[in-house]
């Protein structure tokens, strides 16, 4: 009865304000205000405004909501962590079937313009293991970086 009563005088503040502005010989806005005014009592009518009421005070339907916020969280965190991993769908794809022994991966299936043996460039987001054996390997790049810059 609130919310009937409360869009019934959204109505009339809306026609009112129309009345004013085609007063004022703004017609063409004056009749888009009337248009915006009528459309609360028309949901009121319609018994719209009466629906979304008791929708709205169920608890039911809030823990809906909730449920449906949690499905979509979960839906856009495994698509964030999906896009983080590796590469396309695509390139996952090829990757297992080169595992499986099918066709060739499309980083693999690129040759080096070097010799046979020579080293490949890298998959992004691979890391490689250094086969060292002494710590001090480790600070060599460092020491380089260090000399470099004359330090």
């Amino acid at each position: 009865m609130l919310a009937e009563t409360i869009c019934s005088a959204a109505s009339a503040a809306g026609l009112g304000i129309a009345a004013v502005t085609a007063y004022r010989k703004r017609f063409l806005a004056a009749t888009r205000i009337a248009a915006y005014s009528l459309v609360p009592i028309g949901l009121v009518l319609t018994g719209v405004v009466e629906w979304v009421a008791g929708i709205a005070f169920k608890p039911s339907v809030w823990l809906g909501f909730g449920l449906l916020a949690v499905a979509w969280v979960l839906f856009m965190t495994t698509r964030a962590v999906e896009r983080r991993g590796s590469g396309t769908r695509k390139e996952r794809r090829a990757a297992e079937r080169a595992a499986r022994g099918g066709a060739v991966a499309p980083a693999a299936s690129a040759p080096s313009l070097g010799s046979p043996g020579a080293r490949t460039q890298p998959v992004p987001g691979t890391r490689t293991r250094r086969s060292s054996a002494s710590p001090d390997d480790d600070f060599s790049d460092i020491e380089a970086i260090l000399k470099k810059h004359g330090i």
